[in-house]
């Protein structure tokens, strides 16, 4: 009976055990962000290349704001308005130089400029070449992406956002300063009640050290090149070569904060040993901007949390090949 008893119990562990082989992979989250809205698919930074991004199917949108000369917040990359894919109210590409900032014209002003489409013959817009134009896009202010996520209903409740503070402290005079920005910035976030879903992220961290003191619950997201990283009024004064490494930087940066924690580095010189020491100091790894399918195994096979992509279509797809549970597309309601 005793010999019956152990045969029986090694036959099950063998049989647990050859479940446990063939069983299928358990999926893992990890954020697919469409970066600018997916400029490679639609207008960088448009409601039309959200709802594009939307309908395909996301984690988080990624986006950057500036400030109007009368306080409003606005998705724009630029600092200034972009030959390279603006034309004036007559539909001919901008040609003045210097071209006004985002932050000399009013909303009202903003929004006479199309941002539908890109000017072909510019370099830009060649490295762009398969966008597909939406002409009548303009400007759009934070306030109706937030609106035209919320007015997708139930579909679109796990989109996030992930918002830049498109700000240059060695050029202090071409935007808002960090706390009017900030401040602006986290009373949209609160009348849409959109504190859950968002992620601030900047190169300039002095907004990040005011949004940890002002809302220390939202998630921040530390931007890093090796450009910003020589320069100590990127990083909030702190001296990078003081540290052994970035991701012991970010994590002094970042001080207590209750907030979660994201670093997000160029893609280019990124591996696992740093991917590791980040997550292993309580930070998530997103780094940007990753468009090559090569750079997007590398990543992912080096333990990334997340990618900021410019083809989301193409993440989608590897994504899919490696039964990774992928964001559900968030339809439109009628």
């Amino acid at each position: 009976m005793k010999q019956r008893t152990a045969f029986l119990l090694i036959a099950a562990a063998l049989l647990g055990a050859g479940c446990a082989a063939i069983a299928p992979k358990v999926k893992q989250h990890f954020d697919l962000q469409a970066h600018r809205g997916g400029r490679g698919l639609a207008p960088e930074n448009t409601l039309a290349a959200f709802s594009n991004a939307m309908n395909l199917g996301v984690t988080t949108l990624e986006l950057d704001i500036g400030l109007t000369a009368d306080g409003v917040v606005v998705v724009s990359h630029d600092t200034a308005l972009n030959a390279d894919h603006t034309r004036d109210a007559r539909g001919a590409w901008l040609t003045a130089k210097p071209a006004p900032s985002v932050r000399s014209l009013t909303l009202a002003q903003l929004q006479t400029y199309d941002v539908g489409r890109l000017n072909p013959e510019s370099n830009y817009g060649k490295q762009f070449a398969l966008q597909q134009p939406r002409d009548g896009e303009r400007i759009p202010t934070l306030a109706a992406l937030f609106a035209q996520v919320q007015a997708r209903g139930a579909d679109a409740a796990r989109v996030q956002f992930n918002i830049e503070t498109k700000i240059d402290p060695t050029k202090p005079d071409e935007t808002a300063a960090p706390e009017p920005m900030v401040r602006a910035l986290l009373a949209e976030i609160d009348k849409a009640k959109m504190g859950e879903r968002v992620t601030i992220q900047s190169f300039d961290w002095r907004t990040l050290a005011l949004v940890g003191q002002l809302a220390p619950q939202l998630s921040r997201a530390y931007l890093t090149t090796p450009r910003t990283l020589k320069d100590s009024r990127w990083t909030a004064g702190l001296d990078a070569a003081g540290f052994a490494s970035v991701p012991q930087l970010v994590k002094a940066a970042a001080g207590a904060s209750a907030g979660p924690l994201i670093w997000s580095p160029a893609h280019a010189d990124l591996g696992a040993p740093a991917i590791r020491e980040a997550q292993k100091l309580g930070m998530k790894v997103v780094p940007w901007t990753v468009n090559q399918r090569a750079d997007m195994v590398r990543l992912m096979d080096a333990g990334a949390d997340g990618l900021i992509t410019d083809y989301p279509d193409v993440l989608r797809d590897l994504m899919r090949e490696r039964g990774l549970a992928l964001p559900p597309p968030a339809k439109v309601t009628s």
